[in-house]
């Protein structure tokens, strides 16, 4: 049995769409962020924590830890708490391209299993006018997303183009992740 260490609605439809069996148990981890790790690494750092966490209370079952980071300019975005800091967020992305970085871990204990996998999007933001930002923080969209957008829903406007995997973009690099299933024997179709 595959648990997921999150409550993402987004991947559990991604997971459930590829046909994977899974149930939902979250990870109560900590997201400190460490300015000495560069974001990519970040993402991957805190995916493995999310499933070592999960897998040292469930060592049987193979925990499925994710996470996504940010990046523009070598810098770190997190999920804004205010409107006011999407709205940054958006201005200081409006004509840029910037990275997003989707990390997998695969964690189980008896039998010990420890792969990962992580994979980066750039995505370029059209050119935005203040108005064109209100009217996108009006959707309310922004909330709870890293960037204030989401791309599968009316963010999606907001961008020039997007090159990498679409599905890491709106939670699981799945292409990744069913081959590492696969690989162990766990994926819906077999090896």
């Amino acid at each position: 049995m595959l648990l997921l260490a999150s409550t993402s609605p987004f991947r559990a439809a991604l997971l459930r769409s590829a046909g994977v069996a899974f149930e939902i148990c979250a990870s109560d981890i900590e997201e400190t962020d460490d300015p000495a790790i560069a974001p990519r690494a970040q993402a991957l750092s805190f995916a493995r924590q999310k499933a070592a966490a999960l897998s040292s209370r469930f060592p049987s079952a193979l925990v499925l830890g994710a996470d996504q980071t940010l990046e523009l300019d070598g810098r770190l975005l997190r999920k804004p708490n205010t409107r006011a800091e999407a709205r940054a967020q958006l201005s200081a992305l409006a004509g840029k391209t910037h990275t997003l970085h989707s990390a997998i871990a695969l964690f189980r204990q008896l039998p010990r299993v420890r792969r990962s996998a992580i994979t980066s999007i750039h995505l370029r933001m059209r050119s935005l006018s203040p108005r064109a930002i209100e009217a996108y923080l009006d959707t309310g969209e922004w909330q709870g997303c890293a960037g204030s957008y989401r791309v599968e829903s009316q963010g999606l406007n907001l961008f020039e183009s997007i090159r990498g995997d679409y599905h890491a973009i709106i939670g699981l690099p799945m292409l990744k992740l069913l081959r590492l299933l696969r690989n162990l024997g766990e994926g819906p179709f077999g090896t």
